[in-house]
């Protein structure tokens, strides 16, 4: 039984907080700015949001009970709001650029999504606290010799000469989440594709920047 488990198709699976179109757009014409470093690797326009929990390898028999937590959750408006200065994660070598995007909503959602998914046993928590934030780039990693075993070996981010610059001051206005989405993410060299598996859309705030 056990043997049948593990050989079970599986899914690579995260939740997350979809941007406004126009602050995805105005987030590439920053990055194609800013992110010019040969070291890093731009995240698509596409895939820039904001993720909740990454929920990790799962059976593909579990995404219709993830998929019904996530859009089963109630529907309410989450502001979040950009920090200008991109934040190198993982010490002195970063391996990726993000930016802070500090939100009481996002917050108090991430919590209440944790716990549904831990209530079903679908979701083991992270150890470090939730860290609202977009990911703008990542860093290449250095090309090294192969091993004895003939396989490549796993190199160090490479320095990068020039990090990504601030924000200008129209993407640091308060905008509002258009959804909570369920993805699955498709592993590739040039970097993952993003398949969304379900979603809840969010209703637009009071007040910030229009859906």
């Amino acid at each position: 039984m056990a043997k049948e488990r593990l050989k079970s198709p599986r899914a690579r699976l995260f939740v997350a907080l979809d941007l406004p179109d126009d602050v995805r757009a105005g987030l590439a014409t920053w990055q194609a700015r800013e992110c010019t470093d040969q070291a890093l690797r731009q995240v698509d326009e596409a895939s820039l949001h904001v993720t909740l929990c990454f929920i990790g390898y799962q059976p593909d028999r579990a995404i219709d009970a993830i998929g019904a937590v996530v859009t089963g959750l109630e529907p309410r408006p989450v502001q979040l709001r950009l920090e200008a200065e991109p934040v190198g994660v993982k010490g002195g070598r970063p391996g990726l650029f993000a930016l802070d995007a500090p939100s009481e909503a996002a917050t108090g959602l991430q919590a209440e999504l944790e716990k549904r998914l831990v209530a079903k046993r679908l979701y083991k928590p992270e150890k470090r606290p939730f860290w609202s934030h977009v990911t703008v780039a990542r860093v290449r990693l250095e090309r090294l010799p192969k091993g004895p075993s003939g396989r490549r070996r796993r190199g160090k981010p490479r320095v990068v000469e020039r990090p990504p610059g601030s924000l200008p001051d129209e993407l640091l206005q308060t905008f509002g989440s258009v959804r909570v989405a369920l993805y699955r993410s498709h592993l590739r060299s040039s970097g993952a594709r993003y398949e969304r598996l379900a979603a809840l859309q969010l209703p637009p705030a009071t007040s910030g920047r229009e859906r």
